[in-house]
């Protein structure tokens, strides 16, 4: 999970801020440490059994899952990582969102 947020840090710069559940991965001392090195990036935790907290992307996980990851199951973790890409470049460049006026969020956003 470090590994994750150092590369999006890399990447995007720090952010003012970081949202999680409370799994074991987020709550580990080499995870809250890593945030808390970065210094002004504040954790934040959603409070137990809290889905609700996280609505958006848990709809987002069940569109891929059933969209894309239980109709064609990968076979190794290489075509699983594939099929996520491919899936979320569609997700934000191609599919049509009712939300947004029945465009692609890439549409949308870039305006």
């Amino acid at each position: 999970m470090v590994e994750t947020v150092e590369a999006a840090v890399e990447r995007y710069g720090k952010p003012e801020i970081i949202n999680s559940d409370q799994g074991a991965q987020f709550t580990s001392e080499v995870y809250v440490n890593y945030i808390k090195g970065l210094g002004s990036t504040r954790i934040s935790m959603d409070g137990k059994g809290r889905a609700t907290d996280n609505a958006h992307i848990e709809r987002f996980f069940r569109t891929i899952k059933y969209d894309k990851l239980y109709r064609f199951v990968p076979e190794d973790g290489k075509q699983l990582f594939d099929q996520c890409k491919q899936f979320i470049n569609f997700y934000n460049c191609k599919r049509s969102h009712s939300s947004i006026g029945r465009v692609p969020p890439l549409q949308k956003y870039q305006l």
